[in-house]
C-alpha cells in the first residue's frame, strides 16, 4: 500500500510554515522514506488521525533538540519533562498536525488530543498492516522526525459493523498508488 504524495507535503508544508513563523528557525527535511520499523525517540508527540484518514502522526525528537526546540517554541527554558515542557511538545504536535489536516482536500479527518511520551530511547507501536513514512528534518537546534501512518480500511467492509464494534464505523480513502 502506498500512501499519497499530497498527505506527506501537506506535512512538509505545515511543519515549515510552524516553524518559520512560531519559532523563527528554519527547518530543513530530507527525502522522506518508508518506515519499515519504529523510530526511537527521548520525546514523542503523538495525535491519532481520524474518518477518511485513520492512522497516527509521532513527532519525535532527542532529548537535546526537544529542549532546544521547545525553547524556541516558548521562549524560555522549560526542564525536560517538565508539565510546561510536555505541554509545549503536545501545542507544536497539534499546530503542525492541524495545519496538515487542514490541507487535506475532500476528505473528512478529525485529530485527537495529543499525548507526549518522555522516556529514553521509547518507540511508539502501529499496526503492521499501515503504510508508515518517516519524513527526517533538520533545525539549527538539531534533527527531529515526523512519522505518519495511515490505515487503509475497506469501505464496503466497514460499513457493515462487526459484533462488538460500534455502528458508526470509520472509514479511510483508498491511498494513491
Amino acid at each position: 500500500m502506498s500512501m499519497d504524495v499530497r498527505h506527506i507535503n501537506a506535512f512538509l508544508e505545515a511543519t515549515k510554515t510552524v516553524f518559520d513563523t512560531m519559532l523563527k528557525i528554519p527547518v530543513t527535511f530530507e527525502k522522506p522514506v518508508l518506515n519499515s520499523a519504529p523510530q526511537t525517540h527521548d520525546v514523542s508527540g503523538v495525535i491519532g488521525l481520524s474518518g477518511d484518514v485513520v492512522g497516527s502522526v509521532v513527532i519525535g525528537f532527542g532529548e537535546q533538540t526537544a529542549v532546544r526546540i521547545v525553547c524556541a517554541f516558548a521562549g524560555t527554558r522549560h526542564a525536560f519533562g517538565s508539565a510546561d515542557f510536555e505541554d509545549a511538545i503536545g501545542e507544536l504536535t497539534n499546530m503542525i498536525v492541524g495545519a496538515a489536516k487542514s490541507k487535506f482536500e475532500g476528505l473528512s479527518v478529525s485529530i485527537g488530543c495529543p499525548s507526549v511520551i518522555t522516556s529514553p530511547d521509547h518507540h511508539v507501536s502501529r499496526p503492521s498492516d499501515a503504510a508508515s513514512i518517516c519524513i527526517p528534518c533538520d533545525t539549527p537546534g538539531g534533527r527531529f522526525v515526523i512519522e505518519v501512518t495511515f490505515r487503509s480500511i475497506d469501505k464496503a467492509a466497514s460499513s457493515k459493523p462487526v459484533a462488538g464494534e460500534e455502528s458508526n464505523a470509520i472509514t479511510s480513502a483508498k491511498s494513491a498508488a
